[in-house]
């Protein structure tokens, strides 16, 4: 995922080097990020071959772990005089990206991307995402929806349920009992601190459809959006998915739990439609094996954006492969060829078709209304805000015992600790 999730930038080493045949890598980028997965993996090397058709090369440093101190990493890097060519930088980095412009090692790509076009073909969430004061300073590489609902179409039929008719989670909770009698886990959930908050704050788009979002994720949190029916709605629903967790739950990877899904053993996640990478790198077929849609009832989604920043080189030939790189991710073709093995959407709204499937179709009708997007809180929450409601919902999961006011009052004593 990018998930953004949650995302980690381990120690890189950007080496240049000049290679005499007029065919050979003539320029290697060195890349930061942390993508392990077989599907994450798959999408990184449509990018790696392209630029290697260029004479770009590509030297891939990742860590397993996500979420494990970006900033601290890239500026030491810096500091150190190695710092990578590229990195990932999905969310987590406003102020990284704030003190690489301060410190004149950002680059600006407002100028290349406007007079290209493929401004015009980005999403608002995507524009949003990108941009830092109005400057953009991210390359775009796709878009994740950090809530959707992907199902076992045989464990359906053999339960006797279809998730596409269901309207509302009062449908979906109805039909629970049935799974269960079929022998089948409902609903897989890794029970982390990740997964959990992804899935809150999925539920809170939901139900608000951004009465409260703003208020609750907003650059200074509103304490009016606490005690409100929307975030009511929005707990009992996490504590009803926290009451159909299987006994495997705790601390399982997001990964492991969507292959409860794949390999039959569950009905359905509701997670990062990253989800799909990992169908389809288990071989199975979208409408005939699994299928999608959007939680059911829904007034809103959480969008991810994931993206890379570049770091300012000295040298015209990293320079200019940077800039390839740049151009590559939002290229309709090619932003599709690397959504298509991600399980994510293109950034651009002009993909080619040949790539797109119905999930993918169901992810850009749903951008298209402005209202119905809500970018994800690492891009706009104050840190420290977005890590106390994390706590929060966290502790509301592991005691089934707290109730709906605690919870609330555990929201506004972590307000008043941070902004009193």
């Amino acid at each position: 995922m990018t998930k953004l999730k949650a995302l980690s930038i381990g120690l890189a080493l950007s080496t240049v080097m000049v290679v005499a045949p007029a065919m050979a890598q003539s320029v290697t980028l060195g890349v930061n990020h942390g993508w392990p997965s077989p599907s994450e993996m798959a999408a990184l090397k449509v990018l790696q071959d392209h630029l290697k058709a260029e004479g770009i090369g590509w030297k891939d440093v990742q860590v397993v772990a996500h979420d494990t101190g970006s900033t601290v990493s890239i500026m030491n890097m810096i500091a150190g005089g190695n710092p990578p060519d590229v990195f990932m930088a999905s969310g987590f980095d406003p102020g990284l990206l704030k003190d690489l412009r301060d410190q004149n090692y950002g680059v600006s790509l407002t100028d290349f991307y406007k007079s290209s076009g493929a401004t015009a073909h980005f999403p608002p969430t995507v524009l949003q995402a990108t941009e830092l004061d109005g400057d953009i300073v991210k390359a775009p590489l796709n878009v994740h929806i950090d809530g959707m609902l992907y199902w076992n179409k045989d464990v359906a039929k053999k339960a006797g349920v279809d998730p596409a008719s269901w309207k509302s989670l009062d449908d979906m909770w109805a039909d629970f009992d049935k799974v269960k009698a079929a022998g089948f886990i409902p609903v897989a959930i890794g029970g982390d601190r990740f997964q959990i908050a992804y899935l809150f704050q999925a539920l809170v788009a939901a139900e608000s459809g951004g009465d409260i979002w703003d208020k609750l994720y907003g650059p200074k949190p509103d304490a009016a959006a606490f005690d409100t029916p929307a975030m009511r709605a929005s707990l009992d629903a996490l504590r009803k998915f926290q009451q159909h967790t299987d006994p495997g739950s705790p601390n399982r990877p997001w990964n492991d739990t969507t292959n409860l899904v794949i390999g039959g053993k569950a009905l359905l996640q509701i997670h990062g439609d990253w989800m799909k990478g990992e169908f389809v790198a288990a071989g199975k077929k979208l409408g005939t094996d699994f299928d999608c849609e959007n939680v059911p009832g829904t007034k809103g989604v959480v969008v991810t954006v994931d993206s890379w920043a570049f770091i300012k080189s000295k040298d015209p030939a990293v320079t200019k492969a940077q800039m390839e790189l740049a151009k590559l991710v939002v290229d309709p073709a090619v932003s599709a060829e690397f959504s298509s093995h991600k399980g994510s959407t293109p950034v651009v709204d002009n993909a080619s078709a040949q790539y797109l499937d119905k999930c993918n179709q169901l992810v850009l009708t749903t951008l298209k209304d402005p209202n119905a997007q809500h970018l994800n809180p690492h891009n706009t929450a104050d840190a420290d805000w977005l890590d106390a409601t994390w706590d929060v919902v966290n502790k509301f999961w592991q005691d089934p015992n707290e109730t709906d006011d605690q919870a609330i009052a555990a929201f506004k004593k972590a307000y008043d600790a941070i902004y009193s």
